[in-house]
């Protein structure tokens, strides 16, 4: 199997390569970024955000090797960012636009990272696939990950374009501890935790659904398998631990892992654009793909605290 990953650089595609060049698969990445974790694999440094004419062989004539299936991962993922810099949402849509146009040219299928943000913030408490209400879009970057569900679905609808659409959320575990390029909650708690410094929660019942990586990489695995063998394909699945747990308690698990109690501040106020409660209904991942979470919140980060020390993240 020959699989092409856009944001191989990051979090989720360092790690899904790995895991596929270590079942005897053939990997090659596109990102605009080195990858600062590992060399296993061959990387394209490509800005796949800019406006492109060629897609015969690879985005903007580039030289991409042959391949069977686009995992596409690529995009400005940082909420609160986006809301800052929005021009990084329109972006997602282009490189979306990019990485569709070249599937079509090529006749491939994808594999779609969206996001639990496209839910907005739940105050049904239904997460099912079919309850996303996109006018409870909370901020730029869940536009751009409704759009590019759109994209792909208009692809699939006019050109035949196989896809799967998974929607994430909150993942973590090795290789995230690039907090300079992108903060993400977990890592950061972790470094501040390990320094003595306080962390700060906005708000004290905000639940959120987190993901362990490697659970992760095991469902979008099972997802390129069954895609290519045309077994599940125009399909949209939450794929996260389908368990609920307060910023708080997710502090409070790495103090433990650390062996310290944490300075845990809580901010009344959400900050604009952020999710308050979300927990995802896995079910259609455990129909479809038999995908079984591994990996609770507390050994989660019990791994995550261990993998942070050893690679110095955490200090």
């Amino acid at each position: 199997m020959r699989v092409l990953i856009t944001g191989s650089s990051g979090q989720i595609g360092t790690n899904l390569a790995l895991r596929l060049l270590a079942e005897g698969h053939r990997v090659f990445g596109v990102d605009r970024r080195t990858n600062p974790w590992t060399d296993a694999f061959p990387t394209l440094l490509q800005d796949l955000a800019a406006p492109q004419r060629e897609f015969s062989g690879g985005i903007g004539g580039a030289p991409y090797p042959a391949c069977d299936i686009v995992v596409h991962l690529a995009a400005n993922a940082k909420v609160h960012e986006l809301v800052e810099h929005p021009h990084r949402a329109l972006e997602n849509i282009t490189l979306t636009f990019n990485v569709l146009e070249y599937c079509r040219a090529n006749g491939l299928p994808i594999i779609f990272s969206s996001s639990r943000e496209v839910y907005g913030d739940i105050h049904r408490y239904m997460t099912d696939e079919g309850s996303a209400d996109f006018s409870y879009t909370e901020s730029p970057y869940s536009a751009s990950k409704i759009a590019g569900e759109a994209l792909v679905y208009s692809y699939a609808r006019c050109y035949g374009v196989p896809y799967i659409v998974f929607r994430f959320s909150n993942v973590y575990g090795r290789y995230d501890n690039d907090i300079e390029r992108m903060e993400r909650v977990i890592p950061l708690f972790i470094r501040r935790i390990s320094r003595g410094e306080p962390v700060t929660v906005y708000g004290h019942e905000k639940v959120l659904d987190f993901t362990y990586v490697d659970d992760c990489v095991d469902g979008i695995v099972r997802g390129v398998q069954r895609l290519l063998t045309g077994e599940v394909q125009s399909r949209t699945i939450n794929l996260a631990c389908g368990e609920g747990n307060s910023l708080v308690r997710m502090a409070e698990l790495i103090g433990e892992a650390l062996g310290v109690r944490p300075e845990i501040i809580v901010e009344p106020a959400k900050r604009v654009g952020e999710v308050s409660y979300y927990v995802a209904d896995i079910s259609l991942a455990r129909e479809l793909l038999g995908f079984a979470p591994q990996v609770g919140l507390a050994e989660g980060i019990r791994r995550a605290v261990a993998w942070s020390r050893a690679d110095g993240g955490g200090t």
